[in-house]
Formats: C-alpha cells, sequence, structure tokens
C-alpha cells in the first residue's frame, strides 16, 4: 500500500464564535479562509449556513460555487443532520427521514460538495436505503463516528458490516478524533479555572478521566451512564455542584478515550475526517489529541481523503484567537505527514483532482450536471 497523502482543510464550524458575533458572514468567512491559507478543504454545516437550508436555488449555488473556486478553496464535506425529531407532535417515519435526507443530499450535489457528513443516529437500514440515492446525486454519504461512539462500538460495527453487504461505495464514514482523545483538555481547565473551580477539584476531575481512559471506552451504555454520574458525583461532593454535567458531559461525550489504533476497525471505509482539537499550548502542540499519531495512521494507510481541522474550543476559550489557534493546529498536522513520510495536500487543483480519485464520482453530481 502507498502512503496517503492527506487533504488540508477546515470546518467552519471551528469559527462558531466569529460567526454567531457576526464578526464575519458567510462570505467574509470563506474569503478569510482562502486568504489565510486554512484550505483547501472547505467544509461546512448546512442548517447553519445556508438559509433556507436544504432547500437551495440554482442561482445561489452557482454564486457559493464561484466564490468558493475564486478564493481557491475546495468543497470537501458538508454536514447534513438526521433529526427525527422536527416536528412537535411526532417522530418522522423512515419514509418521510428518507426524503428528508434525499433534499439534504440534493442541496449538498447542488452547492458541488462530494460528502455529506450524516449523524450517528442514522441506523443500517436507513443508511442502505439512503445508498441509490447517494449514487444517483453522486455524494458520499459518511456517518460520522464521535465520541461517545468509537470506531470498535457494536454500533458503528452494525454499519461496516452493512456497508459491506451492500456494497455501494457511496457509503462510508467521518472519523472524528474527538473519540481518541489522550488528555483533558487544558483549555477547558483554564475555562472552569475562570468560573472558579479551585485546583484540587480540576486536579480531581482530571485524575477521574485519566482513570476512564486508562480503562478504555465505556463497555456499554450503562457504563457510560456510570462514568457520567462519577463526574457529576465528583462535582456535588467538592462544592460545585454547578459544574458537574458540564464535567460529564464534556469528559464522556466530547473526550473519548479509545486508542489511536482503535481506528483500523473502519479504515477502509474512511471517507473523511474530522481533525477534532481543543486547543494548542506554549509548544504549539495539542497537548490533549494525539494529532501526529493520528495523521501517521492515516497517511500509513494510506488515506488520501480530506482532514477538516475542528476546533472545539470555542464552546469555552473566548479569550485566544481561534483563526490563529486552528493554523497552529494544522503546522502539527503538515509535520506529521512529513515525519510520516508523506505531505498535507495544500493546493487547490492536486487537491480536487485527488479527491475525484478518492471518491466515487465525486466531480460529477447530479445536482452539478442538473
Amino acid at each position: 500500500m502507498s502512503l496517503g497523502a492527506p487533504i488540508q482543510g477546515v470546518t467552519l464550524y471551528s469559527f462558531t464564535r466569529a460567526f454567531h458575533g457576526r464578526e464575519y458572514d458567510l462570505e467574509a468567512l470563506i474569503r478569510k479562509v482562502g486568504a489565510e491559507g486554512y484550505g483547501p478543504g472547505l467544509e461546512i454545516i448546512g442548517f447553519s449556513s445556508f438559509r433556507g437550508f436544504p432547500e437551495i436555488d440554482d442561482a445561489y449555488s452557482g454564486r457559493f460555487r464561484d466564490l468558493v473556486a475564486e478564493v481557491g478553496l475546495v468543497q470537501t464535506s458538508l454536514a447534513v443532520n438526521a433529526d427525527i425529531g422536527i416536528h412537535r407532535d411526532r417522530l418522522l417515519d423512515q419514509d418521510e427521514l428518507i426524503e428528508y435526507m434525499r433534499r439534504q443530499i440534493e442541496a449538498a450535489a447542488k452547492l458541488g460538495f462530494p460528502i455529506a457528513r450524516v449523524q450517528i443516529s442514522i441506523t443500517p437500514d436507513s443508511m442502505e436505503a439512503l445508498a441509490p440515492i447517494a449514487e444517483r446525486y453522486g455524494v458520499t454519504l459518511a456517518l460520522e463516528v464521535h465520541a461517545d461512539q468509537y470506531a470498535s462500538h457494536p454500533r458503528i460495527l452494525a454499519l461496516r458490516d452493512r456497508y459491506e453487504k451492500v456494497g455501494s461505495p457511496f457509503l462510508g464514514f467521518t472519523a472524528d478524533w474527538g473519540a481518541t482523545v489522550s488528555g483533558f483538555a487544558p483549555s477547558l481547565l483554564e475555562a472552569y479555572r475562570r468560573r472558579g473551580a479551585s485546583e484540587e477539584l480540576l486536579g480531581k476531575v482530571v485524575a477521574l478521566w485519566d482513570e476512564f481512559h486508562r480503562a478504555g471506552p465505556p463497555a456499554d451504555q450503562a457504563d457510560h451512564e456510570q462514568r457520567f454520574g462519577r463526574f457529576i458525583g465528583l462535582a456535588a461532593q467538592n462544592g460545585r455542584p454547578d459544574l458537574g454535567i458540564d464535567f460529564g458531559i464534556n469528559g464522556t461525550g466530547l473526550f473519548g478515550p479509545a486508542p489511536v489504533e482503535d481506528w483500523l476497525e473502519i479504515m477502509p471505509w474512511i471517507r473523511h475526517v474530522h481533525g477534532k482539537f481543543f486547543g494548542i499550548d506554549e509548544n504549539h502542540e495539542e497537548p490533549s489529541v494525539p494529532v501526529r499519531g493520528l495523521v501517521k495512521l492515516l497517511v500509513d494507510n494510506g488515506y488520501d481523503g480530506a482532514i477538516s481541522s475542528e476546533y472545539e474550543g470555542w464552546h469555552w476559550n473566548h479569550w485566544q484567537s481561534p483563526f490563529e489557534i486552528v493554523g497552529d493546529e494544522q503546522a502539527v498536522q503538515r509535520a506529521a505527514a512529513v515525519d510520516a513520510g508523506s505531505q498535507m495536500v495544500t493546493d487547490a487543483a492536486a487537491a480536487r483532482a485527488q479527491l475525484s480519485r478518492w471518491l466515487p464520482d465525486a466531480a460529477k453530481p447530479e445536482g452539478a450536471r442538473a
């Protein structure tokens, strides 16, 4: 197997604070990504970025595609939703869910995205039903493996096995690095510190997370709930019950303790990667996500898809620039690729050509031909 050369990219989700704060609108943010060299890969969340999504008219899609090309970027993945609770009084049935997803897949094709990132709530039956729709529009469906799930989780293995049975090249996974975290994020500890948490409490939080990391991913839902409860109990026992839910959500649902090698379970089906990370330290390294090991794993296994740097620390870090942090993390990725004997693809034309080889019919989705 030849070494992979991942495509550098970013998801605009990394800059949510700047977007919500109206420092940038969508066009300005895309232009900044192009100008500052965070691409060429560009990932966007559909519902949070496009007014009226998933209804996208031809005139708008044309302007969007022209803008992306103008600033030297390449569409990689459009994040779509699989929420069956969009009605107040009932859940979507299977036929309604498939149609809901079809409209979003069509929107991805119109906007020029070769991948639609699908959420974990989609079942193997639904993914099988969506396969011919994905094939019709030329859009690969890459279901996100995100903490508290992990590659060897029974739910993910059931999807992998169904993919193998169906045999469609348009079904795969998005690997989210948050499933393979190696330490409780120091930037989040600093945020808790700024909220008045004592050093003693923070030390106990880290020690509890380290205990779970040594044990590995939770064996089942009961184990997950028990871990969540221990974070709540820890906060209450140390005089900060107001932080308990927050400790639990981040400690069990955002920082996944699976080992890097766990991704090998689904490696042949990984079509896109979320380079999830939480911060950069004074040595310009990510202290809680093993970025270098993860990049090496991808390179060693011939991965030629994109890595969207996904900075999640914006949720709590309001004192540092997300743009500088993303730039530093991408430098770590590039260095790791070189150390692994390869390099990241940073040229738009090369990235576009590589994606067309990496994904089935990526350059010719039905929405682009219509």
